[in-house]
């Protein structure tokens, strides 16, 4: 679904990545992509799609946040010709006219598109034309080439002196000049504090410096793209860069004071922000007094924010991938393990010699199985199953293990504030979130010999988020969560890092690295933010903000019909089971066949299709879901064509959030690997039950 306005643009209802310009275009709205599904909305800026440049936005909708919604958003920036004629006919232009200073802005074609009051009423006579005029037009020069008259004041007019102001924003082409008018007995242009108040006012970073290579003034844009403090100010433009380019400005201005005046850029980088080169435009000035050089600075420093947040965000998704797949491998390995422990145990009583090794290596198997959980938690890959619930009741759930993990020396306090909203989250991984945060605030504590956690929640409203004037949490009505320790504190340094996986600061042998990493992820996919506040030897403060549930919860269903039954694992008939991994399709076959079904295996969906063309029965179809060539919904889909009624039961080492759009096909389940024997039967049993 398209609307007209996209049609007009792209020509047509194309799908957003083929409107994409070359490759890195599309990379660029893959990306977007990819964020949008992960962490509910993405953004990408200047892309080069089949109508030009333009930033992209991709936002998750939807009652089910099944749907994506994408923005092609036209250019917004502020044409910098508009502003600066705007800003003549405004409060800059009344106070230079205060001044006797009369301004106007004329483009590259010589004609005045803005100016001041003091302007118009002296080279106007007071009447707005219905055209642009020329500058030529209304001014003339004097016979001593020094001075200028206006027109409409003649000969006997007061003779004025005229100072030139390139607007020269960065990029190509002519963006027009300000033309400053004043009389030499009421406004010396070189010294007056009124030329400060005027270069403060303009938008662009603007200083001057005189025949010596000295610095005679700047403007407050100059200052703050520069990092210049009033403590510090600099004395020569050397100064502001660092040792390297020093030479390079030194000369370029010593060229543009003695020589013939022009222009140029020269890419330097600050003293104060040595990362990121920015572009100094230096041009010689003629007749402004002491003034011999002007030089325009632009302040990137919102720009190179925005290339920093894009450089993190790509690499937590790179290694949110890695993990995703790492815990994928690992679940097939687990899954194999814990199926023979299960069928070893049913030939193994207690008190037989080797039941407590075998229930030893099925106790270790699920222990390795949560950290698997704890890396897809972190790359935000992991199933949840999210309820409409309060907060305060989550709390109140965890409190009493929080004591005994806690010990005697943490003083546990909990509050809570009033009308909070509902929020919709897991409440298994939120109470995990809880215990994470505060394991990690005992361990932070124990330094100190014990402390304070006190765990607080209370309700922020939209108006409040505005206050905060955060850039990543959008405005909106939040259910807050907050974890307070009295510990030794984060050092600065580390502070960025604490949610990258397996960053730790204990030491060796103690700690995984994924317990904040876990917190992160678990509170991202329920659409939440988490920021965290240190001070060294102080203590630590993490705050979750989860947006408030507007929707009223579904009335509970009663328990089903076959809820009597599901404990029953036998069964009968036939299952074709499709899995690539030789050890898991061993186990899951053995299994299966222990409660009482014929299994019939395939190691790729091209043979499982030829199975089920032959037309035999067939109860229930169990299949991988990623496998080489052939991957399982492709042939169920396949299957269906020619026997719709089939029963589907999918497993995989994957989590069923991030397989969503793949087995988005009716009438199916999902079985998530390591699986038990028990779950497997179970979970069969259920399917062919399933209408």
């Amino acid at each position: 679904l398209v609307n007209g306005a996209y049609r007009e643009r792209f020509g047509g209802a194309h799908p957003p990545l083929e409107v994409a310009a070359g490759e890195d275009a599309r990379h660029g709205l893959e990306l977007a992509l990819t964020m949008a599904w992960r962490d509910g909305a993405g953004c990408v800026t200047a892309i080069e799609t089949t109508a030009g440049p333009t930033p992209v936005e991709v936002e998750r909708v939807g009652t089910q946040n099944d749907l994506l919604l994408w923005r092609f958003v036209r250019a917004t920036a502020p044409d910098p010709v508009t502003t600066a004629a705007s800003r003549l006919s405004g409060r800059a232009g009344d106070l230079l006219g205060r001044a006797g200073v009369l301004a106007a802005f004329v483009d590259p074609q010589g004609k005045v598109i803005g100016r001041n009051r003091l302007f118009e009423e002296r080279a106007l006579g007071g009447h707005a034309p219905d055209e642009a005029p020329r500058l030529t037009d209304l001014v003339f020069e004097t016979e001593d080439g020094a001075h200028f008259q206006l027109t409409a004041e003649g000969d006997t007019g007061r003779q004025l002196r005229a100072v030139l102001v390139p607007l020269d924003p960065p990029g190509p082409g002519d963006y027009g000049n300000f033309y400053l008018f004043d009389s030499p007995d009421t406004l010396p242009m070189s010294s007056s504090s009124h030329l400060q108040a005027l270069l403060d006012m303009l938008p662009i970073g603007l200083a001057l410096v005189d025949g010596d290579g000295r610095f005679l003034t700047m403007n407050e844009a100059f200052c703050h793209a520069a990092g210049i403090k009033e403590s510090k100010m600099p004395v020569y433009p050397g100064d502001l860069v660092v040792k390297e380019d020093k030479a390079a400005v030194a000369d370029a201005v010593r060229r543009n004071a003695r020589g013939p005046a022009m222009s140029g850029d020269i890419a330097v980088r600050l003293a104060g922000q040595p990362a990121e080169p920015v572009a100094l435009t230096i041009a010689g000035l003629r007749g402004l007094g002491d003034a011999a050089v002007l030089l325009l600075l632009k302040d990137n420093s919102e720009e190179a924010k925005l290339k920093r947040q894009v450089a993190q965000a790509t690499k937590m998704q790179v290694v949110g991938q890695l993990a995703g797949g790492v815990a994928h491998d690992f679940n097939n390995i687990l899954t194999a393990i814990i199926g023979h422990c299960d069928l070893m145990l049913m030939r193994h009583t207690p008190g037989d010699i080797d039941y407590d090794d075998i229930q030893q290596i099925k106790s270790n198997s699920n222990r390795a199985a949560g950290l698997t959980r704890q890396l897809l938690a972190f790359s935000r890959q992991q199933t949840l199953r999210p309820q409409v619930l309060q907060l305060p009741d989550v709390v109140s759930e965890v409190s009493h293990l929080l004591k005994r993990l806690l010990g005697e020396t943490v003083e546990l306090v909990v509050k809570h504030g009033r009308n909070l909203g509902p929020i919709r989250a897991d409440p298994g991984q939120l109470e995990q979130v809880i215990i994470n945060l505060a394991v990690n605030a005992r361990d932070a504590m124990a330094p100190k010999g014990g402390g304070v956690l006190t765990i607080q929640t209370y309700s922020v409203k939209a108006d409040q988020v505005a206050e905060l004037g955060s850039d990543i949490l959008p405005i909106a009505d939040y259910s807050a969560l907050s974890v307070t320790d009295t510990g030794t504190g984060i050092a600065p340094s580390v502070l960025g890092k604490i949610f990258e996986p397996f960053f730790t600061t204990k030491e060796v042998g103690k700690g995984t690295g994924l317990g904040l990493s876990t917190v992160y992820g678990i509170v991202k996919q329920s659409g939440g933010f988490i920021f965290a506040d240190s001070t060294m030897g102080e203590g630590t403060r993490f705050v979750i903000y989860l947006p408030v549930h507007r929707q009223e919860a579904r009335a509970a269903r009663g328990p089903s019909p076959a809820k009597a039954k599901q404990d029953e694992l036998w069964g009968s008939g036939t299952v074709l089971l499709v899995e690539d991994e030789p050890m898991v399709r061993s186990v899951a076959e053995r299994a299966l066949t222990r409660h009482g079904y014929t299994v019939v295996t395939a190691d790729n969906g091209e043979d499982a299709l030829e199975i089920v063309n032959r037309g035999e029965p067939i109860a229930l179809l169990i299949s991988d879901v990623v496998m080489p060539g052939m991957d399982g919904p492709t042939m169920v889909r396949e299957a269906r064509k020619s026997r719709p009624e089939l029963k589907i039961l999918f497993m995989s080492g994957y989590a069923e959030e991030q397989l969503r759009k793949s087995i988005d096909i009716e009438n199916v389940n999902f079985l998530p690997k390591p699986f038990s024997v028990t779950d497997l039967a179970a979970a069969a049993r259920r399917a062919i039950g399933s209408k």
